[in-house]
């Protein structure tokens, strides 16, 4: 769908007035950057076309909610169907099939039927050996999956235009022309690379004179563009410009510290990049051996059907063949859905065509020319006048609902899949994290004192109680006042009562820790002599209150209770 503009110079007028800088400008001494030539310099320039896309093979909004038969609505449609791709390869296996079918029943000899009966026999057993889903399935995955990459790698100039508007600065026409040239750049680059991977820009501009036309490029910049010795595609030739001229924009304060130069040249990068990676789609296609396997294999599959699928003759008494009919009906489904497949792949493969589900890159140029010059000439640096809101005094702010979707605001808003779930309250209780069976409030050292058992040595008296109570002592998580005295249990016989008896405190803040006595041999140290200090008694704090159920309780509290 295209619609023709007899005057090209007022599609451009604006551009060109933009496009050239003030004279005043150049008498203080700034640099001119490259303009278009002027009007009257030009030849006479024939009519332009532009490219209006076309309407989508289907609304979605048709799809919108689903319902009973819903996608019934879509079947009768014709632009983009399965019948406009299939139709033909459809009729010609049909044609294909009811010719051997006749040639069986009018025109072979008995003898030559019953070769072709088992003929047919064959085919039908070994056609299924051929693994049509497995690689089909396989490469339309691939082929969808790569063709919606390609979309997402479309140079859509949305976020640099913001930079731009927001960076380059200036409000004047050399301001003006510094942004607009900038966007120009980047549409230029757009520009290059779709005219280099799809046919229908390609068909726009075929030369680089139609580019120049257009107003994407100037006849100057077409000059240093060809005089660039490089024989390769040179669609990155405009990026490098739009950095030079954002340079040259910082050096004349149009830009006004280098974190927004950062930004910018950033925001050029990922636009750039996204050029770079359409033309890699478009220089690294699908294996060949893969597409030729798939197609192989569907072709013989369907070869082998034309034969094994045919209708013998019931009198010959042939295994499920009780039934002669003229067309097969589930063989002509099962070619529809296997064939169509593969041409779902064979319309995705190459999205920059003119097929009728084929990216609509005519139409994605003049809206991006369109929105970066209004976003960084005549929509820069206007704003509407700063009023307070609606809700400016409301304690909870939310948008009014309609009729129709009034009913959303009753639904309660939603927490986490887990908000609703309910335990039950034994489920709740924290456990030990040791794996040690026992209560919660039970210490570790209650447990080693537990195992160990009790003799001579482990008295209260003792050398290796006293040593066993100052470890555990020194490492349990309660004040000094609750292990004062060391408690101990004498073995008894069964049944009788336990004696138990506390001796004296673990360790007193007065009396040093006995010193191990030296090993034999060992010659006696010398001390020097002179004053010594003496040891700091450090006040320990008091008993503490009980402890909430949920801690572990005091080494020493159980013994004091035992006590």
């Amino acid at each position: 769908m295209v619609c023709q503009v007899t005057n090209l110079w007022d599609f451009k007028q604006s551009s060109e007035a933009a496009a050239q800088p003030r004279e005043e400008n150049q008498e203080r001494g700034a640099h001119p950057l490259p303009s278009p030539t002027q009007r009257q310099s030009h030849p006479p320039i024939p009519s332009l076309t532009l490219w209006v896309p076309a309407p989508a093979t289907f609304n979605t909004a048709r799809v919108a909610n689903a319902r009973f038969g819903g996608f019934s609505q879509l079947l009768l449609l014709w632009r983009g169907s399965i019948y406009k791709l299939l139709w033909r390869e459809l009729l010609c296996f049909l044609g294909f099939y009811m010719a051997l079918s006749a040639a069986y029943r009018f025109v072979l000899t008995e003898g030559q039927k019953r070769y072709f009966e088992k003929l047919v026999i064959y085919c039908d057993q070994y056609a299924s050996l051929i693994p049509v889903s497995f690689v089909l399935g396989f490469y339309v995955t691939l082929v969808v999956n790569r063709w919606w990459s390609q979309y997402l790698c479309m140079p859509l100039p949305d976020a640099l235009m913001c930079v731009v508007a927001g960076t380059v600065h200036g409000r004047d026409d050399r301001g003006r022309l510094y942004r607009r040239t900038l966007m120009r750049y980047a549409g230029l680059s757009a520009v290059l690379i779709l005219r280099s991977v799809s046919t229908a820009v390609f068909k726009r501009f075929p030369t680089i004179d139609h580019v120049v036309e257009a107003g994407f490029m100037t006849r100057e910049e077409r000059k240093k563009f060809e005089n660039l010795n490089s024989s390769y595609n040179k669609y990155w030739v405009p990026c490098v410009w739009f950095s030079n001229l954002a340079a040259q924009a910082r050096r004349e304060g149009r830009i006004r510290d280098n974190s927004a130069l950062k930004l910018l040249l950033e925001e050029l990068n990922v636009f750039r990049g996204k050029c770079g990676m359409l033309f890699h789609y478009d220089w690294i296609s699908v294996p060949l051996v893969y597409t030729q396997v798939v197609t192989i294999a569907l072709y013989s599959y369907f070869l082998a059907c034309l034969i094994g699928r045919q209708f013998l003759d019931p009198a010959q008494g042939y295994k499920d063949h009780d039934l002669d009919l003229c067309v097969p009906i589930f063989t002509l489904l099962q070619f529809f859905f296997y064939a169509g497949w593969l041409k779902v792949a064979e319309q995705l493969i190459n999205p920059f065509g003119e097929d009728d589900d084929d990216f609509e890159t005519n139409f994605l140029i003049d809206r991006n020319f369109q929105v970066s010059m209004l976003a960084v000439d005549e929509m820069y640096d206007d704003l509407a006048v700063l009023e307070k809101d609606l809700y400016w005094d409301a304690a909870e702010a939310r948008a009014p609902y309609t009729a129709a979707t009034v009913f959303q605001l009753r639904q309660p808003s939603f927490q986490g899949s887990t908000f609703d779930i309910t335990l039950a309250k034994e489920d709740m209780q924290f456990q030990r994290l040791d794996g040690l069976d026992g209560p919660m409030g039970e210490a570790p050292g209650d447990f080693l004192q537990r195992l160990l058992p009790v003799g001579a040595g482990m008295a209260a008296g003792g050398p290796l109680g006293r040593r066993l109570s100052f470890l555990l002592r020194k490492n349990s998580w309660v004040s000094e006042a609750s292990t004062g005295a060391s408690c101990s249990c004498a073995v008894v016989p069964e049944g009788a009562a336990p004696e138990c008896s506390c001796g004296d405190p673990l360790l007193d803040p007065g009396l040093p820790e006995p010193e191990p006595p030296p090993p034999a041999g060992s010659e006696p140290v010398a001390l020097i002599p002179g004053p010594v200090e003496p040891f700091s008694i450090v006040t320990m704090p008091g008993s503490r209150g009980p402890a909430p159920p949920w801690l572990p309780s005091p080494i020493g509290e159980e013994e004091e209770n035992l006590a």
